[in-house]
């Protein structure tokens, strides 16, 4: 157990608390990013067309989705439970994960500084990894499966980075101090320029 002292020594140091407090909202952020693809990619699987509003959806979406729990979160993980995208694991990491989240969101300052604990920064990976998963599933399933470019195709499930991921992963090389990505896009901009 830290003392008073050092919990003060600990929220006083930059270099302590940027990276807790970088990693804390990394993982609020990514466990968002999950639940918005376990909702919205069965979501837009159902979606029959556009409206001012937005995405319009099949009423099949509300009798075979939503239909199975009064959350639409746990609905479509039971709908990809059902499709096999998920297995009885999965749900149990999900449930740790979501406890996890809300821990961090809800005593954010006390685990920045020390004064509470989280296995947030160990569980990163394994939510990082949830989301793949699933993220995977729907690139291999349903958007190579209705390519014909890719038909008859022997697809590498190891090799396909979805985009959530990749966004992800950019990120985490911006906050990284990595300015490649700004350098390319400023080139590609002035490229686009001068040809105009």
């Amino acid at each position: 157990m830290t003392t008073h002292e050092e919990r003060w020594e600990r929220f006083l140091d930059p270099d302590v608390v940027r990276p807790s407090l970088f990693m804390a909202t990394m993982f609020i952020t990514t466990f968002e990013i999950l639940k918005n693809s376990i909702v919205d990619r069965i979501r837009d699987f159902y979606s029959i067309g556009w409206s001012e509003e937005g995405s319009t959806v099949s009423p099949e979406y509300k009798a075979k989705v939503l239909s199975r729990d009064k959350s639409p979160v746990y609905a479509s993980l039971n709908w990809l439970h059902e499709n096999q995208v998920v297995n009885d694991d999965d749900l149990d990491i999900f449930e740790q994960l979501k406890s996890t989240r809300n821990l961090v969101a809800h005593q954010l300052f006390d685990i920045v500084t020390g004064q509470a604990e989280s296995n947030h920064t160990e569980q990163f990976q394994v939510l990082v990894e949830l989301l793949r998963k699933i993220e995977v599933w729907w690139v291999v399933n349903v958007e190579l499966a209705i390519d014909p470019d890719y038909a008859d195709t022997e697809v590498d499930e190891e090799s396909i980075v979805p985009g959530a991921i990749l966004s992800l992963q950019m990120l985490l090389e911006v906050v990284g101090g990595n300015t490649e990505l700004l350098e390319a896009l400023r080139s590609q901009r002035a490229k686009g320029r001068q040809h105009a």
